[in-house]
């Protein structure tokens, strides 16, 4: 455990590891036989208190003494002196003090030692003395701080006295982790609270910046202070208001036809949608996962649609109800009308309450957004020609900059704050503690090497990059990105054991930096060329190829992308890529991915009809962690979606696949590539095009 190697075991201590067994076994069996007939005699009860003293983890036996207390203290229906209660009680806390000398982390010792205590029969002086002591034997027991904040709780002791606590017991012990995040938990209550001397929150965040400060510069190879230290960038950044982004964006143009032809050169060919459903996706991207969004908290208002129509959908694969992002499908005119369209649509948000972040942001301030949609006429003589096989090779990508050089996507896709108001003012101190804390930290590892110091840094520029984009600062003043991604690359060498998690982080700063710069259109958005159609499937393609990604971020910058390219990275996930609701054409190909269920995303991109997934290393483990994201017709979790009539008795037995049924029954692809994958093979390409008959292309091959 935690890189400690094992020891193999004497014979004698295997022996005595076979009686110890042999002895639990027994007490299981005679316990159960008492559980199960509800017996609550004094030999039940010591049977019970002897298996509990040997596995003090065993929660059926926890659960058995208070149904037996409950008998107890209800026997016979006869009123019972307090004195009788306390004795009955007193005997369960002597119970929960013998297990904890067994294991002082046991969670069901301490739940029933609450229990007992929420029942106002014992004495809780008592229980701060245990608590001192257990404190002192390991005064990082979190079990332990976790049950003082309970008894705090019903002895009425006010923040402020624990608060001197939490601040003796740091003092003594600068590496008390418990400590440290006890007096995050007792300052978000005193601020919640506004308690005098605790408001406003910059006064006291300042205040403790300077106590961390003494523990990270008396040592800073340890970690506790370092993660407080977190917190407080976390509570200077944090934002007190949701922010949105949308698509279409605010002051746009749209061009929906219906085969993806651009007629109107007045329009940004970013703005081209092909739309043959006659359907516009509206996407609304907060700030923080949300629930409440409908028709009643989102007003839309268009010519060709009515607003209680609309049913929004969150785009999420967590078992939330609540997402990021949301869409709703705007019913565009029916098609072949005798000219083109164009009409207004304008979305209020704001205008009654509902919208709420899962960590409790109202938003309540009125917003709108407005866009122009060109709707052209349906021309007969393109249907069809869309469904041309999409090749991924360089030559069909170019640079067209009389195009491109007058885009700035920035202008259009930048957050609408919700409740800027209220924010006016507010920047300037978190500005200035940010930038004080960086050159704290520049002084510190002038002196030291210390890592998490590395990642300390990277974090508080960050934040300030955060910051001043936030309140419309300019981004061009930020110039420490290429100072961050070094960070990362040093951390990655100097602590390989937690690679994955720099290299994430390093994906997603690359990705911001990307996204921020002016020129990010001509590096990074090419036009596709298919010479054997008259029309352009996608207007344009976003290259993100070999950049050695491991994570996807800025999806809100990415909403407007129809065609994306992020081959040749070493994606292992790609969470976030839902949003995009307009993608059409997705390369994933020579990356990571390791099973179909990291797929989950694309079961929520109605668009998609391209999709390339060679070469990755689907079916290579035998062990997929994210299987259990997608239920098995195997299991009980499997529900009526789950309809395997329309195949044959042979197809129905391919219990392999279940998790490739899982993510491509949704789909509707007429291209797709697999190959490279070990799990490609000839009854898994018969199952996909059993799940969707409209593929053309498997691995290049035509189906007829």
């Amino acid at each position: 455990m935690h890189g400690r190697p094992r020891k193999d075991r004497s014979e004698e201590e295997q022996q005595a590891s076979a009686n110890k067994a042999k002895q639990l076994r027994s007490l299981q069996s005679q316990f159960l036989q008492f559980h199960h007939s509800k017996t609550f005699t004094k030999e039940a009860l010591e049977v019970s208190a002897k298996l509990l003293k040997a596995n003090p983890e065993h929660y059926t036996a926890w659960n058995y003494r208070k149904l037996a207390v409950e008998d107890l203290l209800n026997e016979s229906g006869a009123e019972i002196d307090s004195e009788t209660i306390k004795s009955i009680l007193e005997q369960e806390l002597r119970l929960v003090e013998d297990a904890l000398r067994k294991n002082y982390k046991s969670y069901g010792a301490w739940h029933h030692r609450k229990w007992v205590l929420s029942k106002g029969q014992s004495s809780t002086d008592h229980e701060l003395l245990l608590l001192n002591q257990l404190q002192k034997a390991d005064a990082r027991n979190f079990h332990a701080w976790n049950y003082r904040r309970f008894i705090m709780g019903l002895k009425n002791i006010p923040n402020e006295e624990e608060l001197q606590y939490t601040t003796d017991m740091i003092d003594d012990n600068f590496s008390n982790y418990s400590a440290w995040h006890n007096r995050s938990v007792i300052l978000s209550q005193l601020s919640e609270k506004r308690a005098e001397g605790y408001f406003p929150k910059k006064d006291v965040l300042v205040k403790e910046y300077d106590f961390v400060r003494d523990a990270l510069f008396i040592d800073p190879d340890d970690q506790s202070g370092w993660f407080y230290h977190f917190w407080l960038i976390d509570q200077t950044t944090k934002e007190e208001s949701l922010s949105v982004f949308s698509w279409p964006p605010h002051g746009s143009g749209i061009y929906a036809s219906k085969d993806g032809s651009n007629n109107n050169s007045n329009l940004s060919p970013f703005f081209n949608y092909q739309s043959c459903a006659r359907t516009l996706p509206l996407i609304l991207y907060f700030s923080e996962p949300v629930n409440g969004v409908n028709s009643s908290t989102v007003i839309v208002e268009y010519e060709y649609g009515a607003n209680v129509d609309l049913t929004w959908t969150p785009l999420s694969t967590d078992t939330k109800s609540g997402a990021q992002a949301w869409v709703a499908y705007l019913n565009l005119p029916e098609d072949k009308l005798p000219a083109s369209i164009s009409y207004q649509v304008n979305v209020s948000l704001g205008n009654s309450e509902g919208i709420v972040s899962f960590s409790g942001i109202k938003h309540c301030q009125p917003l709108s957004i407005s866009f122009t949609v060109h709707a052209p006429s349906y021309k007969s003589e393109y249907e069809g020609l869309n469904k041309k096989r999409v090749s991924w090779h360089e030559e069909c990508f170019y640079v067209e900059e009389t195009e491109v050089k007058n885009y700035n996507l920035r202008d259009f896709f930048h957050a609408l704050n919700l409740n800027q108001d209220e924010r006016i003012g507010v920047s300037e101190w978190m500005l200035e503690t940010i930038a004080s804390e960086i050159d704290y930290c520049r002084d510190l590892l002038a002196t030291v090497d210390c890592k998490i110091g590395k990642l300390t840094l990277a974090r508080l520029l960050m934040a300030q990059h955060s910051l001043m984009s936030r309140e419309s600062l300019g981004e061009s003043s930020f110039v420490h990105y290429e100072e961050v991604l070094q960070l990362y690359n040093d951390l990655t060498d100097i602590d390989p054991s937690h690679s994955q998690y720099y290299k994430d982080h390093y994906s997603l700063v690359l990705l911001k930096q990307a996204l921020s710069d002016n020129g990010f259109v001509q590096k990074y958005c090419r036009r596709y060329r298919d010479s054997t159609s008259p029309i352009n499937d996608w207007s344009f393609c976003l290259r993100l190829n070999n950049l050695s990604l491991t994570r996807i971020g800025s999806v809100e910058q990415l909403l407007w992308v129809q065609m994306l390219d992020l081959s040749q990275n070493q994606l292992r996930s790609i969470e976030g890529l839902e949003a995009m609701q307009l993608l059409s054409a997705l390369n994933l190909s020579h990356n990571k991915l390791s099973s179909f269920t990291a797929l989950e995303p694309l079961r929520l991109l109605k668009s998609l009809k391209v999709l390339d997934i060679s070469h990755n290393e689907i079916g290579e483990h035998s062990i997929d962690s994210r299987r259990h994201l997608c239920s098995s017709p195997l299991t009980h979790t499997a529900g009526s979606d789950w309809n395997f009539d329309r195949y044959s008795e042979s197809e129905r037995q391919m219990s392999n696949y279940w998790d490739a049924y899982a993510i491509f029954k949704d789909l509707s692809l007429i291209q797709l590539d697999i190959l490279g994958n070990a799990v490609a093979d000839e009854k898994l390409k018969l199952l996909l095009h059993k799940l969707m008959p409209e593929l053309k292309w498997l691995d290049g091959v035509t189906s007829h």
